[in-house]
């Protein structure tokens, strides 16, 4: 019998069902990670379970038994590796859950959560009218809108400032003479949180060439959060709004009031 080889493994309907479910979850983690310098150790993470799957099979217990613990000792180095991705996808996940069914007004009652973002329309225009003047002045900034995260771990790596929203303190800030113009302003309860603040830079290797770090720290702490972000370029001066890692150039100000009152109307 050709397939006689085989006779040792003994499939049933929830052996083929349980390798189609392991199938679609590396697949899942391949596409989560793709793109990223983690792709190449979770290959050798695949490579070395396949290893000892096939050692299993044919009777190798010592080499069942070495890899077994190579791997084992390194689930301990691979939280620490993927750790960013790790905790990028935990908070997607959860918040895409959220979203799907419907059901996160309950959730964040449930837990005494609250969107600490409220913005009122005085607030968006100071904002809005603040990053068109820039705009026009090319003066680079980054206002990070944080909403159910407080963001604390962000607002502590920068000086705290707890001012009213006004548009000339937001220029001020971001004056390229300025202490404090270096680094991103959180805006958060109608309050200038804390200015100078330090962001998170994406891993992703797609981010387009003409972007520079500003945008990449922007698409690094939506990434991490549920924070929108905007961006006024220091060399072209356009303005650009970021949310979930997605980057949305902004071509009048009227598209950037519409996106904060979106998505304060959303929260609320």
């Amino acid at each position: 019998m050709p397939l006689g080889v085989f006779s040792f493994l003994h499939m049933t309907v929830v052996d083929i069902l349980d390798i189609i479910v392991v199938a679609a979850l590396i697949y899942a983690i391949f596409h989560w990670i793709k793109g990223s310098s983690a792709i190449y150790i979770f290959i050798a993470i695949i490579l070395m379970f396949a290893v000892r799957l096939v050692a299993d099979l044919v009777g190798m217990e010592l080499v069942s038994a070495v890899m077994g613990t190579v791997l084992d000792v390194g689930m301990i180095a691979l939280i620490v590796i993927f750790q960013p991705e790790i905790r990028r996808f935990l908070n997607r996940l959860g918040r895409s859950a959220g979203d799907t069914i419907d059901k996160r007004n309950f959730i964040d009652k449930l837990l005494g959560r609250q969107d600490s973002h409220k913005l009122v329309s005085a607030d968006i225009a100071e904002i809005c009218e603040a990053c068109e003047e820039m705009s026009e002045q090319k003066t680079g900034a980054l206002i990070v809108l944080p909403h159910i995260n407080p963001l604390e771990d962000i607002v502590a790596t920068g000086d705290k400032i707890d001012a009213n929203i006004s548009r000339r303190l937001i220029m001020n800030i971001f004056f390229k003479n300025s202490p404090l113009h270096d680094g991103a302003m959180v805006i958060s309860s109608g309050r200038i949180v804390a200015a100078r603040c330090t962001l998170p830079i994406t891993d992703r290797t797609d981010i387009p060439a003409r972007f520079g770090m500003r945008h990449k720290a922007a698409v690094g702490i939506s990434e991490q959060s549920d924070a929108d972000v905007i961006v006024v370029s220091e060399q072209t001066g356009r303005i650009s709004f970021v949310r979930s890692g997605k980057v949305t150039p902004i071509n009048s100000i009227n598209s950037l009031i519409l996106l904060l009152g979106n998505k304060t109307e959303e929260k609320q």
